[in-house]
């Protein structure tokens, strides 16, 4: 056994240098200890296997037949109606495109009376007589465009139709007269409105429609 390795030894010697040697030797083991620090990262997880060869089982082949369906007969219908039994048409309402009313500036949009007075009414039950006192008057002047006394005029304020109003027919002259004073007496004199404004405002509307509805030539008897 030792010949042997006396042998090798001697054969290695003569072949290879001691310090080339010592040189593979200490790169052996640094390689080994490489391997062993980083193990299992350069061990591969999966191994390159064999293909695989499927033999594909032969079949005969499926022959199926198209799904036959008989058409289905329906018997025709007859509907017979009595005439005394005919349903009348009903003819569709008409929408009501009346424009929801709001407090807003001195100018008198193309709404009706009723609907002047509806908001007046409101105003004066929350207790803001001033915004009540403005419709009525508004309400007013309405009714004036409404029995073509008047003409609407968008860029007119109420005051301002009021005067024209009073020239064309001077026997709406005290109702429209005393309403444009409580108007700007609380609008631009800044005084406090109260209840009993809003009553006369009332009562001088319901003057100013007797007035309209008189004739002319009554009303200068």
């Amino acid at each position: 056994m030792y010949r042997w390795w006396n042998g090798l030894v001697d054969r290695v010697s003569q072949t290879v240098t001691l310090p080339l040697l010592l040189l593979l030797l200490f790169g052996a083991a640094s390689v080994i200890a490489l391997l062993w620090y980083f193990f299992p990262r350069w061990v591969p997880r999966r191994l390159p296997g064999m293909p695989r060869w499927r033999w594909r089982s032969w079949r005969w082949p499926r022959f199926t037949w198209p799904a036959l369906r008989w058409p289905k007969w329906r018997w025709p219908r007859f509907t017979f109606t009595w005439p005394w039994r005919r349903r009348k048409k009903t003819v569709p309402a008409k929408e009501e495109t009346v424009e929801t009313l709001e407090p807003g500036s001195e100018e008198v949009p193309e709404v009706p009376v009723a609907d002047f007075v509806s908001l007046a009414d409101r105003l004066a039950a929350e207790g803001r007589f001033a915004e009540a006192v403005r419709e009525r008057l508004r309400g007013m002047v309405r009714e004036l465009i409404e029995l073509r006394v008047l003409e609407h005029s968008p860029g007119l304020t109420v005051t301002e139709l009021a005067a024209v109003a009073v020239a064309r027919r001077p026997q709406v002259a005290a109702p429209l007269t005393e309403a444009g004073m409580i108007f700007s007496d609380i609008w631009y004199g800044e005084r406090p409105a109260g209840a009993e404004h809003d009553a006369r405002m009332k009562e001088l509307a319901g003057t100013l429609s007797a007035a309209l509805r008189t004739p002319v030539g009554a009303a200068a008897r």
